[in-house]
């Protein structure tokens, strides 16, 4: 993706919710959710919902949606957010020099490194064969959001002018008929292939190619990270409205709860992350 210039007067404030929730079938939740700020020196975890500055470091937002045998994509997302933690100082001094492509090259060597890492595991313990992971990642200095993605979690882009659309590709057949036109909405909900990914992180894939871009942010822009489990409960028409609707709950909770009403056939998990307006 190319990126979009950022404005003069970048947004200096961000505000963020996310939750995750097991659904109403599976036992077990397989979904995990990052939020961190960083800088070139430490990270530090951050709560499911708050309000920051740029003035001591960058942040990061992440979901995962693990796969995996028993208690294996449980495990695997969240080795795949945890082993993030140790890589974004560098992160952050390339963007502190305004290096685009230098951040994107660096994500790309934290998606390599986290799918070796699930192949290790996959290949040295029978518990853990066939274990892998979504990541959609998306890393904010001021003027930027830089992101990261393989499998079928999404990011979304919602403008201050408007509308939203998905800057990720969904990495399976149904994706791609998407994409190509030949599908819309409602017929890649109901296809029979939905939820068969043709890439992840692990999951015995020899070779994957993450998506990488960069967009430029302005006041009043609006980010949504989420697992297929709330794709499942909820029409995009309807992520945008909870997305941009004031309510007197944190959005994203607000988000999950309504595709856990509706579907809850999946672990669901979303992020919101608002600039001021």
């Amino acid at each position: 993706m190319h990126p979009e210039a950022p404005s003069d007067e970048p947004p200096q404030r961000l505000s963020w919710s996310g939750m995750t929730h097991v659904g109403r079938v599976r036992k077990n939740n397989e979904d995990a959710f990052l939020a961190l700020t960083y800088n070139d020196r430490e990270v530090r975890y951050l709560g499911k919902t708050g309000e920051a500055g740029f003035e001591q470091g960058d942040f990061v937002f992440a979901v995962s949606d693990g796969m995996g045998g028993a208690n294996a994509g449980e495990f695997a997302s969240r080795i795949a957010v945890e082993r993030l933690t140790r890589l974004m100082p560098r992160i952050y001094r390339l963007a502190a020099q305004n290096l685009s492509g230098g951040v994107c090259d660096a994500l790309e060597e934290i998606f390599h490194h986290v799918h070796a890492e699930l192949c290790k595991l996959g290949r040295s313990y029978a518990e853990c064969s066939g274990m892998g992971a979504t990541l959609s990642l998306a890393a904010f200095s001021p003027g930027w959001m830089h992101f990261g993605h393989v499998g079928d979690s999404r990011i979304y882009y919602l403008p201050a002018t408007g509308g939203m659309r998905q800057i990720t590709h969904d990495h399976s057949y149904v994706g791609w008929l998407r994409r190509q036109g030949q599908l819309n909405e409602r017929e890649a909900r109901v296809h029979p292939r939905k939820n068969v990914l043709n890439q992840a992180l692990g999951a015995g894939h020899q070779i994957v190619t993450p998506q990488f871009g960069s967009v430029g942010c302005e006041p009043g822009d609006r980010f949504l990270l989420c697992t297929d489990g709330v794709i499942d409960g909820l029409w995009d028409s309807r992520l945008e409205e909870f997305a941009t609707q004031p309510c007197d709950q944190p959005k994203a909770f607000r988000i999950v709860e309504a595709a856990v009403a509706e579907s809850g056939r999946d672990n669901s998990t979303a992020l919101l992350v608002e600039f001021p307006g």
